[in-house]
């Protein structure tokens, strides 16, 4: 039995027929014996529709309540994605990041972890209960909610999974690993089967888009074993990990 967190980008929970398909991808985990937490972003396109509409209604508006109006999109997908597993008869609960809660600083809109309360989520997962935990967000000392910036999912996911002392942090994606380049650009691209942390940083430094640069950069620190592969695609993907 692994402990995983498995977290899944904004096109892989597009609509409804591809959170019933990440609820099937989970589903297989749970039958395995995986214990698992699900971190989510929100549909893809969303947080850029929210994030235009405090931009039209008070272009200089309150960080605070920029923060409330952004983190909206992954609280629809969470709760959708705990439905869809109960429907499979697999037992789940939806946390918010102020519920579980993951306390970050003080600056909204592009806010850092500080620290991660895991003793409830343990509790659930030793019981055999998924938790679909919103990616994103925490809560700032203030007790309002506090976003990570963009791209904030991934970090939330690594955060989690050094916290839980997970056996590895899959990050769910459109693609199906790295690549040696851009294979849509590429036709000789060809994809790696592991890669270190130093060059998953390298890369994203020069553009690559696969993995958050402040995430790679966490599961450095905390020794987090991360793979990235695709939602779409049944195949092995790419794992990130230490030069050992």
């Amino acid at each position: 039995m692994a402990r995983i967190v498995k977290k899944f980008g904004g096109t892989s929970v597009a609509d409804v027929a591809r959170i019933k398909h990440v609820a099937d991808i989970v589903k297989r985990a749970v039958d395995e014996g995986d214990e698992v937490v699900v971190v989510l972003s929100a549909m893809d396109g969303m947080t850029n529709r929210l994030v235009d509409y405090t931009r039209e209604v008070a272009p200089l508006h309150d960080a605070r309540e920029y923060d409330v109006v952004v983190a909206a999109g992954e609280q629809i997908t969470i709760g959708l994605l705990a439905m869809a597993l109960q429907d499979r008869g697999v037992s789940a609960r939806s946390w918010l990041g102020w519920q579980v809660p993951i306390r970050t600083c003080d600056m909204h809109g592009a806010a850092r972890i500080e620290s991660i309360e895991t003793a409830p989520l343990i509790k659930r997962l030793e019981k055999g209960q998924v938790a679909v935990v919103a990616g994103f967000q925490g809560v700032a000392s203030d007790n309002r909610i506090a976003t990570l910036g963009r791209g904030g999912s991934d970090t939330s996911a690594v955060a989690l999974a050094a916290a839980l002392n997970a056996d590895r942090c899959d990050i769910y994606t459109d693609v199906d690993g790295v690549y040696t380049t851009d294979p849509r650009i590429v036709a000789s691209a060809r994809k790696l089967d592991k890669i270190t942390y130093e060059e998953m940083l390298e890369m994203a430094s020069l553009g690559a888009k696969v993995l958050q640069t402040r995430s790679v950069e966490m599961a450095m620190r905390h020794g987090v074993r991360v793979q990235v592969l695709s939602s779409f695609a049944d195949t092995p993907g790419t794992l990130v990990v230490d030069e050992d």
